[in-house]
C-alpha cells in the first residue's frame, strides 16, 4: 500500500441567494482549498434560466491576478484561498444561477463544482 498522502480538493460557494438593484455592484463568494502540491484553475460560470451554463472567465490560483479591462462588468481575483466574482452596474439580464468551479492542475483529477448561487434583482 503506497503511504503518500493525496491532498482534498474543495469548494464552495458560502451565499447561496443574493438579492440587489439595478446598477448596484455584488460580489459572489467562492473558497476554494487545494493540495499543498498542486495549484488549481478557478472557473465562474453563469447559467440563465432554461440554458446551460456558460463561461465567463478563469483564473489560476498559483497566480496574483491583473484585474480585467474596464468594460467588463465581471471580475474575479484570486485572494487567499478565495475567488469571489464582482458583477459591477448591474443589469437584468445579471439575474441567473452562478457556480463557481476548481480543476486541480494535476492530470485526470475531475472538477469540482459546488451548489451555486442566485442571482435575483430586486424590483
Amino acid at each position: 500500500s503506497s503511504w503518500a498522502c493525496k491532498g482534498e480538493e474543495t469548494v464552495n460557494q458560502p451565499t447561496a441567494d443574493v438579492t440587489a438593484a439595478e446598477g448596484h455592484t455584488v460580489t459572489l463568494g467562492c473558497k476554494f482549498e487545494t493540495s499543498v502540491t498542486s495549484n488549481a484553475y478557478l472557473f465562474w460560470y453563469k447559467q440563465e434560466e432554461n440554458d446551460f451554463p456558460k463561461f465567463l472567465l478563469r483564473r489560476y490560483s498559483g497566480t496574483k491576478n491583473t484585474q480585467d479591462s474596464q468594460e467588463n462588468r465581471f471580475n474575479a481575483e484570486v485572494n487567499n484561498k478565495s475567488v469571489p466574482l464582482k458583477i459591477q452596474k448591474l443589469q437584468v439580464s445579471d439575474s441567473a444561477v452562478y457556480y463557481c468551479a476548481l480543476r486541480p492542475t494535476e492530470e485526470q483529477r475531475g472538477d469540482y463544482w459546488p451548489p451555486p448561487t442566485l442571482v435575483h434583482l430586486s424590483q
